[in-house]
């Protein structure tokens, strides 16, 4: 059995953190078996090397080896490109095909990103898992085949399947044995490790002096988050490698090509939850409900006014308070800093608005509604009187009339047959 460190040589590993020895010994020592391996961790951490430690060191390792992005596959034609299809299965089926499991059978096939597999293709991988067995798209025809499946998945698999996007079955089959990976951020003594090798091999490529990085620049590596984990240091040293003229890189000048912390980056989050959209839904319905409520007590407390010509504080202290809000004085007495000022203007539709301003040492607040006075003079009443002299004023010119009421011509011709004029 190899070791850890030939291990990292041979697959140009960098870093000597405890978790990433701890991922490498795992797959070293469950290579030799054909038992199922699920790879966790972040986008970014290096996932990809894990299946291939394990093929290289499997039985396996003179069959073929087939890694599958399955996020990179349209949902429609991914069944067709795992378990492949027969000829006219569907629009553009012009020949037989052979799938990646039929390719790699003896062999082993890497499923990239499985989380993104749809629920159909799930329940196919599980009976491949389970017994080695698949259909083709468009055959009756069950074929076998004897593959090692390693998968892999940035997706948090306890909410998937709580959310019911992953099958619960299918990850206890997928995750016989689980390898997770850490993050570089959880890797500090690593990063400058990583970042001299790939200034290195940069430097190599593009036949120049490799970039070093100054003190204060070192310091700042380290410390900082690196939210696209190994990719981003490895893009970052790639940009300086090829545009910076001074090798020797400063803080400032690597500041410059890292986004600040807290930017406007893109970034992976998790979707809101049915639950969450509830909450939201039910604090806007009680908000509402609330300003109605306001909106009635107001209304009461106009009306009141309006009835009895009173004082504001002569008229329902209890109403008051709530509108207003808290008194001072003692229980049978409510006193305001300064009385409300009311004021009634007419109206052309026989009606009272009115407007109550109460001011405050900062700001001025406004409420205002508009309440119907009582009268014995209906509203259609008063709307046929409007009509009528509408009418006799251009007479018994509809579109005049009706241009002068502010209405068109066939509002008012159907007023006029409601109200048999």
């Amino acid at each position: 059995m190899e070791s850890v460190q030939a291990i990292k040589q041979r697959f140009e590993i960098i870093g000597n953190d405890t978790k990433l020895n701890r991922a490498i010994e795992k797959a070293i020592q469950v290579a030799p078996t054909d038992i199922s391996v699920l790879v966790t961790g972040e986008s970014g951490v290096g996932k990809e090397s894990i299946p291939k430690i394990i093929h290289s060191l499997s039985h396996r390792k003179h069959g073929k080896y087939i890694a599958v992005n399955c996020g990179a596959i349209p949902e429609g034609t991914i069944d067709s490109e795992l378990f492949g299809h027969e000829k006219g299965s569907f629009t553009g089926a012009t020949a037989t095909r052979e799938g990646y499991f039929e390719v790699a059978d003896g062999g082993t096939i890497f499923l990239d990103e499985v989380g993104e597999l749809p629920l159909t293709t799930q329940v196919r991988l599980l009976r491949v898992l389970e017994n080695g067995e698949f259909i083709k798209v468009g055959s009756s025809q069950v074929q076998k085949t004897n593959v090692r499946i390693v998968a892999a998945t940035n997706v948090n698999m306890a909410d998937a399947i709580e959310k019911g996007k992953f099958r619960e079955d299918l990850y206890y089959r997928l995750s016989t044995v689980e390898i997770g990976l850490p993050p570089l951020r959880e890797r500090r003594d690593d990063i400058h490790l990583l970042f001299r090798k790939f200034a290195s091999d940069f430097a190599h490529k593009y036949k120049m002096p490799p970039i070093k990085l100054e003190d204060q620049a070192v310091n700042y590596l380290l410390k900082y988050r690196w939210g696209g984990n190994i990719r981003q240091l490895r893009n970052v040293a790639e940009q300086i490698s090829v545009l910076e003229t001074n090798r020797d890189i400063s803080l400032q000048t690597l500041t410059s090509y890292l986004p600040s912390e807290g930017s406007n980056l893109p970034s992976v989050i998790g979707k809101k939850s049915e639950s969450d959209f509830a909450t939201e839904r039910d604090i806007l319905y009680k908000v509402l409900f609330d300003m109605k409520s306001d909106l009635n007590d107001l209304k009461k407390l106009t009306l009141e006014l309006m009835k009895n010509g009173a004082k504001v504080q002569d008229i329902n202290p209890n109403l008051i308070q709530k509108v207003y809000g808290t008194s001072k004085g003692n229980d049978s007495e409510i006193i305001f800093d300064e009385e409300p000022i009311v004021s009634v203007l007419p109206n052309t539709n026989n009606q009272v608005e009115e407007e109550y301003i109460e001011e405050d040492d900062n700001e001025n607040y406004i409420f205002a509604d508009t309440v119907e006075e009582e009268d014995s003079l209906r509203l259609d009443q008063k709307e046929i009187e409007l009509i009528k002299k509408a009418l006799e004023r251009n007479k018994g010119k509809r579109k005049a009339a009706a241009d002068e009421l502010g209405i068109s011509e066939r509002t008012l011709y159907r007023k006029i047959k409601q109200f048999d004029l």
